[in-house]
């Protein structure tokens, strides 16, 4: 395992090559950047031209994301395929599956997506240390529980009849492109009918657990994401081991968003990794521990004041993890 990190198209398109250099210099090596534009629009040239562009850099491409964000379904590239909509899925999972084989023929060893029909509920944001502004859901501070999203209402069964429907198409065509699908959950937990969502299947580690069942392959897991894991439990800080491992030990764990949260069922913040309620020294053990073999990254840094507050948070976040690594004597370069 290795310190990594992740930029969007558009947020790449904003900061440019000299965030890329800038990287390399506080001491990454290993990346997800997105080529800018649609990921249904990527060829074999489009991805050529920005590795060259991420080497020149210092830097190694890892990762990047397919047409299957966080954005929710009205903002999302491929809705049909969460929407369960024929025949529309079907040229959308094609598409997939033929940028899969793309990523596998240049050496791209992973992708993630997410499974997302609401996007990322948030109540209105909290102040923490310093006055920094903290992204925060507060079940009981929302108020859109009872309006469905334009999915409508969605059964947990149809939610799974999609996902497998989905699985059985690109698990087989990643396991032979030897690239590893990594699925983001769903962030975060929310109560039962909340948006007309029976529930958010993949919000919890018990439904996490029955997703990497299906299509049981070596390149099927999770962008296990720590911080919206923790969103979904009673005391994160002492369930938090016995997931890491249990998903670790399955090597299902494709990469990790190290984040910390205070709080944790329907009622939460998120933090820097050093100022939250989870032990985040003692869960990078454990990855270390279980033999987990991809990228640690920062996720959903909070926002900050001052000039470039985007990248002096998150370059924060890189030295703490990096310092982590160091402290136990192991390399957190991937060299």
């Amino acid at each position: 395992m290795y310190v990594g990190t992740q930029l969007s198209g558009e947020k790449f398109n904003e900061v440019g090559d000299a965030h890329l250099r800038q990287l390399a210099q506080l001491g990454l090596r290993h990346v997800c950047v997105d080529p800018v534009g649609n990921p249904h629009d990527w060829t074999r040239e489009v991805l050529e031209r920005h590795i060259e562009r991420i080497e020149a850099a210092g830097l190694v491409l890892d990762m990047v994301q397919l047409p299957m964000s966080s954005a929710g379904v009205d903002k999302v590239k491929s809705p049909s395929i969460v929407l369960g909509q024929d025949p529309e899925r079907e040229r959308e999972v094609d598409s997939i599956c033929r940028l899969i084989e793309t990523l596998g023929a240049l050496g791209i060893k992973a992708a993630k997506y997410n499974f997302n029909i609401l996007g990322i509920p948030r109540t209105p944001s909290e102040r923490g240390r310093g006055g920094a502004i903290m992204s925060t859901f507060r079940h009981d501070r929302t108020t859109d529980d009872a309006v469905p999203s334009s999915a409508g209402n969605v059964s947990a069964d149809e939610m799974w009849e999609r996902i497998t429907w989905f699985l059985e198409r690109v698990v087989p065509v990643a396991e032979a492109s030897k690239v590893r699908l990594a699925c983001h959950p769903h962030d975060p937990l929310t109560r039962p009918g909340y948006r007309g969502m029976e529930e958010r299947v993949l919000g919890s580690a018990e439904g996490l657990k029955k997703f990497v069942s299906i299509a049981e392959s070596p390149y099927h897991g999770l962008n296990f994401c720590q911080g919206t894991v923790a969103e979904s439990l009673e005391n994160p800080r002492e369930e938090i081991g016995d997931i890491i491992r249990w998903f670790g030990e399955r090597k299902k764990i494709f990469n990790v968003h190290f984040r910390n949260i205070k709080g944790g069922r329907y009622s939460f913040t998120e933090e820097f990794p050093d100022a939250g309620d989870m032990d985040m020294a003692a869960s990078l053990k454990i990855y270390k521990e279980v033999g987990v073999d991809c990228m640690i990254m920062p996720d959903h840094v909070p926002h900050i004041d001052g000039e470039a507050p985007f990248e002096t948070a998150f370059a924060f976040c890189y030295g703490y993890i990096i310092g982590l690594f160091q402290a136990n004597g192991w390399d957190p370069y991937g060299a």
